[in-house]
């Protein structure tokens, strides 16, 4: 059974899919989670803690994927594959996924923000009710390229796994051009007749780590 936290970031979640976040009420996200108003603003301090709540477990969850993804397939040697493969689809299901990794924030998302002055991701002013108590937040979201980096560390992380490298440098470089190629699909889909999800991205990554003519 989800916490009310996870509960109430569900609901957010959907209220988002179907609403800009300036129309977002915190009254309808807490009814729609069956919980009251004050548990709301407890959890998150307000909407700007919610929103950021919200684009911190979208990282938390994209990151996830990547250990998932790669993990599954660590002994195939599909794992950059894969990477690209699931940055490709984790960005297609998820607006807050796709803005993070291109750090496009159109008017319908919450935006990501410094931690306020307490330091603890919320704003000075949270705009709960009285005697609210702000939640735990998140910490600012990271920049585009700093979460590239992260995905393709802990995805050479998870196939170094498998035991010592014999090319660590090459082996972070076959990972972040899959990752480069995932996020330009991501982007910018092949225009090309209807296909899975990721098919092309995982097309041009087959072709670009191809072990090049020996000389």
């Amino acid at each position: 059974m989800p916490t009310a936290r996870e509960a109430l970031l569900d609901a957010a979640a959907s209220t988002l899919a179907v609403l800009p976040w300036s129309e977002v009420r915190m009254g309808r996200i807490a009814a729609a989670a069956g919980f009251s108003r004050q548990t709301l603003y407890n959890e998150f301090g307000g909407k700007d803690g919610l929103g950021r709540a919200l684009i911190g477990r979208a990282v938390d969850r994209y990151l996830a994927g990547v250990d998932e993804a790669v993990g599954a397939h660590a002994g195939t040697g599909r794992g950059p594959v894969e990477l690209a493969l699931w940055t490709v689809r984790a960005a297609r299901a998820d607006v807050l996924v796709r803005a993070l990794l291109t750090g496009f924030w159109d008017a319908r998302l919450p935006r990501p923000g410094p931690p306020g002055p307490r330091g603890d991701g919320a704003p000075e002013d949270a705009g709960g009710p009285p005697g609210h108590r702000p939640g735990a937040s998140c910490q600012a979201a990271p920049a585009p390229a700093v979460l590239l980096a992260l995905a393709r560390d802990r995805a050479v992380a998870v196939l170094r796994g498998r035991g010592p490298s014999p090319d660590d440098t090459g082996l972070e470089s076959r990972c972040e051009i899959a990752l480069r190629i995932g996020l330009s699909y991501a982007v910018a889909p092949a225009v090309t007749a209807p296909s899975p999800v990721g098919s092309d991205a995982v097309r041009l990554v087959h072709e670009a780590l191809a072990p090049g003519p020996k000389r």
